[in-house]
């Protein structure tokens, strides 16, 4: 029998938690989205679905901080490149529009309760990311955070109506809107 890498355990219990939330997803559905049986998957996670969706949020803010917050405050690269980088990998994380937002899945019922502090971190991070390049591009520190926050809105409602339509071209829509919102 092939070992299950931990980042593959993680994606897999991430696929579960996007699509049914906390609450929605069952110790069942997790074991096969992993590809372990139960009691594997409780050896992993002594403590349970709630130490899963930890590892999980954990996960993705270690993917956010890596991925969108270091690319976006590297002052090597030039700012319209980070901000090309990091739109692309924005892209990677939600299946260019076809998947849903973790945070927003674990902000429903008993998730918000549990994890609302690491998802509230979560969310700061794409803030001050966006904010910080807004800054380094000539927009005054309101203005920077004014704009980080409409893209994160402008992304999460451009994935519900992907979804929803069961088309694409919002998400990509919305990306290309955040790049033209910096063009100087």
């Amino acid at each position: 029998m092939a070992k299950v890498s931990d980042q593959e355990i993680l994606i897999g219990l991430m696929s579960v938690f996007r699509s049914k939330g906390y609450d929605g997803a069952s110790l069942n559905e997790l074991a096969e989205a992993t590809g372990l049986k139960k009691a594997s998957l409780y050896h992993r996670f002594p403590g349970g679905k709630k130490e899963m969706t930890d590892a999980v949020l954990d996960f993705m803010e270690n993917w956010v901080n890596e991925k969108i917050f270091k690319v976006m405050s590297n002052a090597e690269v030039a700012p319209q490149i980070r901000l090309k980088d990091a739109l692309y990998n924005i892209g990677e994380v939600y299946g260019n529009g076809t998947e849903v937002c973790l945070y927003r899945s674990l902000s429903m019922d008993t998730g918000m309760s549990l994890f609302g502090a690491k998802i509230e971190r979560g969310i700061n991070q794409w803030l001050e990311a966006f904010t910080v390049l807004g800054k380094e591009m000539g927009l005054d520190k309101e203005k920077a955070f004014k704009v980080a926050q409409q893209n994160f809105v402008e992304v999460q409602g451009s994935l519900v109506l992907s979804k929803a339509m069961d088309n694409t071209a919002p998400f990509a829509e919305a990306l290309k809107n955040i790049e033209n919102r910096y063009q100087t």
